[in-house]
């Protein structure tokens, strides 16, 4: 039967945390010259509207890295820049590749594209979630700290998909999640909602970064103006200020602390060159992990 992945909640926790242990064991069997060859023969297709760096390259990586092969399109090479219906597109599509991976502004072309399709269809990043960036962000963590269930994640910033994606893996695999947000810019009400009532630990929003960080093992933040939000840059900037990432912050937070930013970041904006360069900041180890969860990711929902 096929799976898609179009948000967090659409997998147990026994599932998710599955996929962060296949993911460590991947990386270590690479580290360990080990070649993967379990998507041998097997084509996903990438199609992403909106442009990204690191999560085409890593997706790509990952699925040579696996023996497969990866078609990209970017949003002006499909019909979704020519307004065909997206059930034509995602059955047209599922019968040239075994996987799609999309990376769009709306979560319902992800919701449409996964009615329609028959094989499974992987979401990249919408404005709502961001599930594949959380699973590998927790997998750091994992690495970095041991089990996710014993510590408590502070996130500052924006209530965006990635606060979104956050509450939702809190919710569904029980782990304490403080979020310290502008007022005006909380996370989908819904989704607080919702992990709330299914978590074992408690998911607050405030407005205090320092209050936030407190007693955190985990400080986590992103940009403060996503894509498609340029036009409030700079409100955002006079916002947002004071939850900005810096030493003084990590003074109120306990000395072993780590921080987590998805990248690209904005230095001296959302977090100072200082803590992103620190020895605190594992930012590109969370980088790379994007590889190796989308390693297992794949896996998964490919081999069925």
């Amino acid at each position: 039967m096929r799976r898609h992945l179009q948000s967090l909640d659409d997998f147990t926790k026994e599932e998710l945390l599955g996929f962060i242990d296949r993911a460590i064991l991947l990386k270590k069997e690479r580290a360990a010259g080990v070649k993967h060859q379990q998507l041998a023969g097997k084509i996903v297709g990438l199609i992403f509207e909106k442009p990204s760096t690191r999560t085409r390259v890593s997706f790509e990586a990952a699925m040579y890295g696996l023996g497969g092969q990866v078609i990209f399109l970017s949003g002006r090479d499909t019909q979704l820049a020519r307004s065909e219906p997206l059930k034509d597109m995602a059955r047209v599509m599922a019968r040239y590749v075994d996987g799609i991976v999309v990376r769009t502004f709306g979560q319902k072309v992800v919701t449409e594209l996964a009615e329609y399709s028959s094989v499974p269809v992987i979401n990249a990043l919408t404005d709502l979630h961001h599930p594949c960036q959380i699973l590998s962000d927790i997998m750091t963590v994992v690495e970095k700290k041991g089990n996710i269930e014993a510590l408590k994640i502070a996130w500052i910033g924006d209530g965006n998909n990635m606060a979104n994606s956050w509450i939702q893996a809190a919710g569904r695999i029980g782990f304490e999640l403080i979020l310290a947000c502008p007022e005006g810019y909380d996370p989908d009400s819904e989704i607080l909602a919702a992990a709330q009532k299914e978590s074992a630990k408690p998911i607050t929003v405030l407005r205090s970064p320092q209050e936030a960080v407190a007693a955190a093992d985990v400080i986590n933040t992103d940009v403060w103006a996503s894509m498609g939000q340029e036009s409030e840059q700079d409100e955002r900037l006079a916002i947002f200020q004071p939850l900005q990432i810096n030493a003084e912050l990590m003074s109120k937070a306990p000395a072993d602390a780590i921080v987590l930013h998805c990248l690209p970041a904005h230095r001296e904006e959302e977090i100072t060159e200082e803590v992103l360069e620190s020895v605190r900041c594992v930012a590109f180890d969370q980088a790379e992990n994007k590889m190796h969860m989308h390693k297992s990711i794949l896996e998964q929902l490919l081999k069925g």
